[in-house]
């Protein structure tokens, strides 16, 4: 078995990179560290990582920084078993009077290319040592590319113009713009742009975003009990703009549709009418400028595919649970060019008022969520 199949099963560790900073770790240490890197879904290798967790939760201060970079690589359930043993490090060697290897935490932090959760660790346990440390770096983050430390630098920015606001108005305003551009969260993305609006500023919140707002839209094709869902009509196989298709009871055509919605909406209702026990398709042509990885990013509260230059991505087949934005998300590569993305929508048989919704939203961005603009 070659090696980079091994770090993915969690049986080798990743290479210490911090030189001096980092002390090796011990042949048994490193061995128990393993044992937590092999925890998996429902609860496998957890009877051997308890025992390792001791072993590792008693390991000294000076290793902190060998046992954040343990975590590169690590799945979900492996980092809740470091994360608890870090923690515990740390705290047993404070009460004891130890010192914490600061520079070697803030040395790991600077690097990047670490995993965003122990990046975020390495701050919390430099806050703890050293706050004024931790103070004087956090304005450093707000262009980080891990979104657990570019919030809390966004929110400092925030709060410097909350400050200002009462007497400095421009300068809570630019304070405001400043943090918005650098915002990849939407909740709080939401929160500067009331702030901003409150002040009479004007906010282009699709531009922020980077909502996909312009739309070819077809339907309504049948639903009915829900069989759309799974039924592959025509423009899952072929998609033909200027085609005439067999709809609903009805023959159908593809509709232009731009969204007016500050949060991207299409609205298949407003084309279609109020519907019930329907499906259907938006297709959008986007073009890079590039080969790029990116997110394609949905919310939607009723059924839904998404395809990109034909290849299925993924579905949900459910309806009317909480919409959110970037709800779902999903890697693909953008090739240079046009490429072309499909959703599917479908709406049940419920006649509820707030089961009327059948729509979505969609955007492009790259992984920490920063918006990638069609070129045309």
């Amino acid at each position: 078995m070659n090696a980079s199949r091994l770090f993915a099963l969690g049986l080798i560790l990743p290479a210490v990179g911090l030189g001096l900073l980092a002390a090796p770790l011990p042949t048994a240490l490193e061995a128990a560290v393993r044992e937590l890197r092999a925890v998996t879904v429902e609860g496998q290798g957890n009877v051997a990582a308890s025992g390792a967790w001791k072993a590792v939760a008693g390991a000294p201060l000076s290793s902190l920084p060998s046992l954040l970079e343990a975590m590169d690589g690590a799945n979900d359930y492996a980092l809740n078993w470091l994360r608890s043993a870090v923690e515990t490090v740390e705290q047993r060697g404070r009460l004891a009077g130890g010192t914490v290897p600061v520079d070697g935490l803030e040395a790991f932090l600077r690097e990047t290319r670490h995993h965003p959760r122990a990046r975020r660790l390495a701050y919390e346990l430099i806050q703890r040592a050293e706050p004024q440390r931790a103070a004087r770096m956090l304005p450093g983050f707000v262009n980080d590319p891990a979104n657990e430390l570019r919030r809390e630098a966004v929110d400092h920015v925030v709060t410097a113009g909350d400050a200002v606001v009462a007497t400095d108005v421009p300068g809570a305003i630019a304070k405001y713009r400043e943090a918005l551009g650098h915002s990849r969260e939407a909740d709080q993305i939401d929160v500067i742009a009331k702030k901003l609006t409150d002040l009479k500023e004007k906010v282009d919140l699709p531009k922020v975003f980077g909502w996909v707002m312009k739309w070819k839209l077809i339907g309504p094709f049948d639903n009915t009990g829900g069989a759309g869902f799974a039924t592959a009509y025509p423009p899952e196989t072929q998609v033909a703009l200027d085609a005439v298709l067999d709809g609903k009871g009805a023959q159908v055509r593809w509709v232009d549709f731009e969204s007016k919605d500050d949060y991207g909406m299409i609205d298949f209702n407003k084309p279609f009418s109020e519907l019930k026990e329907v499906a259907g398709y938006a297709y959008a042509e986007f073009w890079s400028e590039k080969d790029q990885p990116v997110e394609i990013r949905l919310g939607c509260q009723n059924g839904w595919k998404v395809w990109v230059n034909g290849k299925y991505l993924f579905g949900r087949d459910e309806y009317h649970r909480n919409r959110e934005v970037d709800q779902y998300r999903m890697p693909v590569g953008l090739k240079a060019g046009k490429n072309v993305i499909l959703v599917k929508c479908c709406q049940n048989e419920q006649k509820e008022d707030w089961t009327k919704s059948w729509d979505f939203q969609l955007r492009v961005t790259d992984a920490q969520g920063t918006p990638v603009v069609s070129a045309r």
